[in-house]
């Protein structure tokens, strides 16, 4: 792009253009005015704004996970960063790339200490993969570009600007520069390639680990060939956010919970763990056994070289492209193992047939449509409704956490795209996360599932989706209070005594609530008005709705 007479708000802007970025999501505060002043001059970029910080995040993390396209949204200074700097954990686990700018007090005034101002870079720089200060206009097309370069780049993941008033403000003539892409779609070479075989080969027993990279590389069809040809089980990581082998695959067996001696039990009959773009064994709370069964062999390929051996030995460490490798490797796989691998692998699909994801799902919809359709909703029950009544091409974005502990096993992942669900455990993230999907896809029904507790985190963002006629579907799982807690209380120290765990008095009305916020709502108190419910909320593609449904609130 060539140098023109430009101010630094208009360039900056017409560099996320050219950067392929078509969504910016804000919360803008003074030190900002210059970009919303600029974006009139860039009517081809598409500005969600949302009442909070965090939410931005989350929207941009939402958007950008769901379409694999770099993203853009912008804060407010030091107290908007840190509003929003769980968000930015929550981006930096799951490896979106986004690039987040805050708007800085012009250079020099800091010195001054005034209101709102702190060093922004120092705040940011552990959460992201890199961070900078704009400190000159000239340099404003080289961090720009830089930083987009670095996000895009495997592993992806969010970096930081900040941007000060007066190089917004300021003009001059610019060289804007082109945009760069590291091309990492590398493969092993021929002799990794036949090690790997071999060894998988040699196995007796494998069994594959299928992780968030498969859906990031869009790989269902290579992951599902891959395990086609050895025929073994395959398990989805522990931490579930995401669609990351399909459902329906002969060999798929479920998701592995994070409970370390049942993930431990699990494996135990098979001696080789081939982790495809997985985090190997990621728990969540302490336990005093391992999940790894002692001495199980690990094979590894992915990019993130830093979960490879972190926990646990790895025999065979692969650094490289995830869809790549799989394809390159299935046909040597195929060659090397010849009609013994092929008589095998058959024989073993037969047995995993009758024990698989399929057949268990098939088992619990059996004990789900038999349950008794009075009292509360059963969450699985309304779930397997849910599913039931949606189109097939329907993204779902999960964050009910224990209304949905069933959803990995009633819910067909049919691409990488079928389900988004909260990574970082920074609950929030499920209400604006959908407003960034849906801005994804936006002829394809989202529906989003969230507890009523998480919802509360973020119930302004419903106010979003209905600014940008996003037709999102919410349902809120109503139990009245944070069940998990109270299961978990009661789990780790046998207390029944929940201080602060419920939402009696006064009971939050999400019915009432979401009208304020302008969407379309109704609530299921029985089994009969769920779908019905459901039917009106599809029929209406004018703007989002919401269905709070009063789910069993369990044994407390």
């Amino acid at each position: 792009m060539s140098a023109n007479k430009i101010t630094g708000r208009s360039a900056f802007l017409a560099l996320l253009k050219d950067e392929g970025i078509t969504h910016l999501f804000g919360n803008p505060g003074t030190t900002e005015l210059p970009i919303m002043d600029a974006l009139s001059e860039h009517p081809d970029l598409n500005y969600l704004m949302s009442m909070q910080e965090s939410l931005v995040v989350y929207m941009a993390e939402g958007y950008s996970r769901a379409s694999g396209k770099l993203s853009a949204c912008n804060v407010h200074v030091a107290p908007g960063l840190g509003n929003a700097m769980g968000a930015i954990y929550a981006a930096k686990f799951a490896n979106t790339p986004i690039i987040i700018t805050a708007g800085q007090q012009e250079l020099g005034h800091g010195l001054t200490e005034p209101l709102l101002y702190d060093s922004l870079v120092p705040m940011a720089e552990p959460l992201v993969k890199w961070a900078v200060e704009v400190t000159r206009l000239q340099d404003l097309p080289r961090i720009v570009r830089r930083a987009a370069k670095i996000a895009m780049t495997p592993p992806m993941g969010p970096v930081f600007i900040s941007l000060p008033g007066d190089i917004l403000n300021e003009e001059d003539a610019l060289e804007l520069g082109s945009r760069t892409r590291i091309q990492t779609k590398v493969c092993p070479t021929e002799e990794t390639l036949n090690a790997l075989a071999d060894r998988m080969i040699e196995a007796k027993n494998p069994v594959i680990l299928a992780g968030h990279e498969i859906a990031t590389d869009r790989a269902f069809e290579e992951a599902g060939n891959i395990a086609n040809v050895l025929g073994c089980a395959v398990y989805q990581q522990t931490v579930q956010y995401g669609a990351h082998f399909p459902s329906t695959h002969p060999c798929f067996m479920g998701a592995l919970s994070r409970d370390q001696q049942q993930v431990r039990d699990v494996l135990s009959p098979y001696d080789l763990l081939i982790v495809l773009g997985a985090d190997v064994l990621r728990m969540s709370v302490w336990a005093p056994v391992e999940p790894l069964p002692d001495g199980m062999p690990i094979i590894q390929i992915g990019q993130r070289d830093w979960e490879m051996g972190k926990n646990f030995p790895t025999e065979m460490a692969v650094r490289a492209d995830i869809k790549e490798t799989m394809a390159a490797l299935t046909p040597i796989l195929e060659k090397r193992g010849g009609q013994n691998l092929k008589s095998k692998s058959t024989k073993n699909k037969e047995v995993l047939r009758s024990k698989n994801w399929t057949k268990t799902r098939e088992g619990l919809t059996k004990q789900l449509k038999e349950l008794p359709k009075s009292g509360a909703i059963d969450p699985s029950w309304m779930l397997m409704t849910i599913i039931d009544s949606m189109p097939e091409d329907t993204i779902f974005v999960d964050e009910g956490i224990i209304s949905t502990r069933s959803l990995p096993a009633l819910l067909p992942y049919r691409d990488e795209t079928s389900l988004f669900g909260m990574a970082s455990g920074g609950i929030g993230w499920g209400v604006p996360a959908a407003c960034g999907v849906q801005a994804a896809y936006p002829d394809r029904q989202v529906i989003a599932v969230i507890g009523d507790g998480s919802s509360m985190y973020s119930i302004q963002a419903l106010w979003t989706a209905a600014n940008q006629r996003l037709p999102i579907n919410y349902v809120i799982c109503d139990n009245g209070g944070y069940r998990i807690i109270k299961e978990r209380l009661y789990a780790f120290h046998g207390n029944e005594n929940f201080i602060g765990m419920d939402f009696k008095e006064p009971a939050v009305d999400f019915v009432g609530l979401a009208k304020s916020l302008g969407l379309p709502s109704t609530r299921v108190t029985n089994h009969n008005e769920l779908v019905p419910a459901l039917q009106e909320a599809l029929d209406n593609r004018a703007g989002p709705n919401l269905i709070s449904v009063s789910v069993d609130k369990g044994r407390f």
